[in-house]
């Protein structure tokens, strides 16, 4: 039985729909999205999986991203059984290997993924982080996939400022929709010069582990008492502090991963979290922002 009525599920949904990102041509995405990284790796999770993407759906978190790699496609299995019967209500994204970024692997990878996933088309396609091919080379395979109608845009993954300049002043290199990169309060490396980078350019950033995977990578996030004071003033979850953070700005796509429907939830309620300037202020000193250039973060 759902935790949720109709009437408190509406109340989410009308909250996510006022909070939407534009990619640079012109579509809008939801600002929080579901992450899969480590689902389809167990066949006893599945039908919780596949309940928990189905929820985060009816909540409005539409956008789901995916990837070969994430449990060898089982992760793309999973999705392509939540989104069932529902395929033009969700923004699919799905990622490939470097390996697979020639021109002739990149459209059999694609292939690949849109028969796990039960689909003749991806809303958006990543390479996953940057390999030996030419991005010259990778962007050629991508725009084919376009006229083709496999993907109907594209972008990237795990890529640093020097590679985003680089992608972006190669031929067709300016059709790039976003980076998908890490990021979350403990790790904000980006807020130095990748993420500058992207707003000049109006390409979003879509955050992986925007909630440090649990509150546990890099730092304790959890157990933070500033985090867990605003949490307390907002009447919510620490963890939906950090995501509230996450997504300050209005110009980040967050992709938090829930496999429990009470995460799912959690999640979704947090587009209507207001944090206040003195709140920002707070988790700036509590994690202050980079002073310098960082290697990007990757996990």
């Amino acid at each position: 039985m759902s935790l949720l009525n109709d009437a408190k599920i509406a109340d989410i949904r009308s909250s996510l729909e006022k909070r939407v990102i534009t990619l640079p041509d012109g579509t809008t995405v939801p600002i929080l999205g579901q992450g899969t990284w480590y689902m389809g790796e167990n066949a006893r999770t599945k039908d919780q999986e596949v309940k928990a993407l189905q929820l985060g759906i009816e909540l409005g978190m539409t956008l789901i991203d995916t990837a070969e790699m994430y449990g060898g496609g089982g992760s793309e299995r999973v999705v392509g059984e939540a989104i069932k019967g529902r395929r033009d209500d969700v923004f699919l994204v799905s990622k490939f290997y470097p390996s697979n970024a020639s021109i002739s692997k990149v459209a059999a990878a694609c292939e690949n993924s849109l028969k796990r996933l039960g689909t003749d088309h991806l809303d958006l396609y990543l390479l996953h982080w940057r390999g030996s091919v030419p991005f010259e080379e990778t962007i050629e395979g991508l725009e084919k996939l376009k006229k083709e109608g496999k993907i109907l845009r594209w972008g990237v993954s795990n890529l640093d400022t020097e590679d985003m300049d680089e992608l972006y002043n190669a031929p067709n290199g300016q059709n790039c929709m976003t980076n998908q990169v890490l990021y979350h309060l403990g790790s904000r490396g980006i807020d130095f010069d990748l993420l500058p980078w992207q707003r000049e350019r109006r390409m979003p950033i879509m955050a992986y582990c925007p909630i440090a995977q649990g509150g546990s990578l890099r730092r304790q996030l959890l157990n933070n008492p500033i985090i867990q004071d605003i949490a307390e003033k907002h009447g919510v979850q620490p963890l939906q502090i950090v995501l509230a953070w996450c997504i300050r700005s209005n110009d980040v796509i967050a992709i938090p991963k829930a496999s429990q429907e009470e995460h799912v939830i959690q999640n979704a309620s947090v587009a209507a979290i207001e944090l206040t300037s003195e709140d920002l202020k707070r988790l700036d000193q509590a994690f202050p922002p980079p002073t310098r250039k960082t290697y990007l973060d990757i996990v």
